[in-house]
C-alpha cells in the first residue's frame, strides 16, 4: 500500500490575511449541530464542523461496572474518544492509541465541572465521541457535540461547556485552524468554557506565542465559545420547536 505523504501549501495566509480555505483569520469554518439522533442512548448530538463530522453519544446515569470503580458520594464520569479507521485518508489502526487515551481525558475533564456529579451518587455516567470524519480541532468539536448529548440525555448540568480552537500562523493569530493550519502552523490552542460563569475548563498551547498574541488569541477564542454556544442552545431547542408546530398545526 501506497504510503499517504501531504504536501505542504506555499502560503498558508496571504500578506492580506487570507487563509487557505479562503477565511478571514477570524472566520469560523461552517458548523451543523444536531442533538437525539441516536433512539438506544439517552442523549446524543451530531456536529459537522469544516469537514469534521463527529457522534457524541451519552449513557446514564447508571449502574456501574465493576463494582469496585463505585464513587458512594458521586458520579463516576467516563469518556471515549476514538477515531474510526475511515476517519483520515491514511487508514487507522482500528482501537484505542496514546492520542485518544489523551484526549478522552482531555474531553472528560473539560466536561466534569458542568455536571452534578453530586445528584448521582454511585451510578456512572459513560461519555462516547466517535470521530466519523477527521479535519482538524476534533477534540474542541468532540467538547461541544458532548455537552449537547449530556444535555439531551436530561442530565442535570451548570451549564453547556462549548469550545473552539484558536491558533497562529505568522504574524496572523487566526480562530478554528483549519487541517492545513493544524499540520504546518506556528501555534495551536484548544480551549472550553462552561458558560454559565465562563469558567475556562480546557486551555492547551501547543507552540510559541507573544505576550499579546496570547492576550488576543485568547479574547478570539472567548468571543468564537460565545457564538458557538448560541449554536448549542439552537439545536437543543429545535427539536422541541418542532414538535410544538406539528401540534399548533402551523
Amino acid at each position: 500500500m501506497p504510503l499517504y505523504i501531504e504536501k505542504k501549501p506555499e502560503v498558508l495566509i496571504t500578506e492580506e490575511g487570507i487563509r487557505t480555505d479562503g477565511r478571514k483569520p477570524r472566520e469560523l469554518r461552517p458548523v451543523r449541530m444536531t442533538v437525539g439522533i441516536l433512539d438506544k442512548a439517552d442523549g446524543s448530538a451530531f456536529i459537522e464542523w469544516g469537514g469534521n463530522r463527529i457522534l457524541a453519544a451519552v449513557f446514564g446515569p447508571r449502574e456501574v461496572h465493576p463494582k469496585h470503580l463505585v464513587l458512594p458520594d458521586k458520579a463516576l464520569i467516563r469518556a471515549r474518544y476514538n477515531m474510526a479507521p475511515f476517519s483520515t485518508p491514511e487508514r487507522k489502526r482500528p482501537g484505542p492509541d496514546r492520542r485518544s487515551i489523551e484526549l478522552s481525558k482531555v474531553i472528560r475533564e473539560a466536561l466534569r465541572p458542568a455536571i452534578f456529579v453530586e445528584n448521582y451518587p454511585g451510578s456512572v455516567i459513560d461519555i462516547f465521541i466517535e470521530v466519523l470524519r477527521s479535519d482538524a480541532g476534533t477534540r474542541v468539536a468532540g467538547v461541544n457535540a458532548a455537552s449537547m448529548a449530556l444535555a439531551n440525555a436530561g442530565i442535570a448540568m451548570k451549564g453547556l461547556v462549548a469550545a473552539c480552537a484558536v491558533g497562529r500562523v505568522g504574524d496572523f493569530v487566526i480562530c478554528d485552524p483549519n487541517h492545513d493550519e493544524d499540520m504546518w502552523g506556528d501555534a495551536d490552542m484548544p480551549m472550553a468554557m462552561l458558560m454559565e460563569s465562563e469558567e475556562i475548563t480546557l486551555l492547551q498551547t501547543d507552540g510559541p506565542m507573544t505576550e499579546s498574541q496570547f492576550k488576543e488569541a485568547l479574547e478570539l477564542g472567548r468571543n468564537a465559545i460565545r457564538f458557538l454556544y448560541e449554536m448549542q442552545k439552537e439545536a437543543l431547542k429545535r427539536p422541541y420547536q418542532v414538535i410544538e408546530r406539528s401540534v399548533r398545526g402551523d
